[in-house]
């Protein structure tokens, strides 16, 4: 049997993302593929939807339920420990509105053969940001992530923000998620800074970062400003740890999974479920 790979997806209010997500992730034919979502008690039904699914195909799809609104660190820490207990080799993280493609997972799980983290970018070359994105809003994080964790916290990682990542089991098991405390949006940043003070082999992938096509985004200003605020907590607490020399990077060979073109696909729209269905034998 192939190595299990376990998507982690935090969810608040995506009722109408989920059961989308999952034909599309179902779709891509990945090998022993699970998907595990964590839900902070949705007031929009979410969990229940979720709920439904994991009923529908039980052993391909699974729900941790929360008693309230925890925050997206502790969701993702939760999700990688049952992953981990479970048995999954790698694990994704991923957001529930498509801002992420899942078509580039196939393209991840190739590099993860050479790599500890592979990470999707927006700011290697070939990463593009969603036209529809403000121009404010582009300059801040770019800012954030050109400018203001490599100048606290010194990190390389071109997109240290992005939650779009393939984990190696062996790179969490390395990490020790029990350090990690984080409870916002700058877990991203922690988890990334905590792999490059691990040594971990990190690879950046060019991705395409489209805006949320439904329901509303959670990043509000004053949630941006806490997680740039944050940074200096991480610094703080990584005081006395002293960074292992990353390891030289492997030489790339040619993939065969290797995704050479990406198509948005809006949920719901046309072709979304093409082909799927929500058969137990998928």
């Amino acid at each position: 049997m192939a190595n299990k790979t376990m998507v982690v997806v935090p969810t608040y209010n995506e009722a109408a993302n989920v059961r989308f997500l999952v034909d599309k992730l179902l779709s891509l034919n990945v090998a022993n593929l699970e998907i595990l979502f964590v839900d902070d008690a949705s007031p929009d039904g979410t969990g229940q939807v979720a709920e439904n699914l994991a009923q529908e195909l039980p052993g391909r799809v699974h729900v941790i339920h929360r008693p309230c609104k925890l925050g997206l660190g502790t969701a993702y820490i939760q999700g990688f420990n049952w992953a981990l207990g479970h048995g999954a080799e790698y694990v994704v993280q991923m957001d529930a509105d498509f801002s992420h493609s899942p078509d580039y997972i196939p393209q991840f799980l190739g590099f993860a053969q050479q790599f500890d983290v592979v990470i999707g970018s927006r700011y290697v070359s070939g990463g593009k940001l969603d036209e529809q994105w403000s121009a404010g809003r582009r300059l801040l994080s770019w800012w954030a992530n050109s400018i203001w964790t490599r100048l606290i916290l010194g990190v390389k990682t071109k997109d240290a923000t992005g939650g779009f990542k393939c984990w190696r089991r062996s790179a969490l098991e390395q990490i020790d998620l029990q350090r990690i405390r984080s409870t916002g949006y700058v877990f991203q940043v922690e988890m990334c800074y905590a792999a490059e003070q691990a040594g971990l082999r990190i690879k950046e992938i060019p991705i395409y970062f489209a805006d949320r096509r439904i329901g509303q985004s959670k990043m509000s200003g004053r949630v941006k400003l806490e997680a740039a605020l944050r940074v200096f907590e991480i610094r703080w607490r990584y005081r006395t740890t002293r960074t292992i020399k990353r390891a030289p990077q492997p030489v790339v060979q040619p993939i065969a999974s290797r995704v050479t073109s990406i198509v948005r696909e809006e949920p719901g729209g046309k072709g979304a479920l093409r082909g799927m269905s929500r058969t137990k034998d998928r």
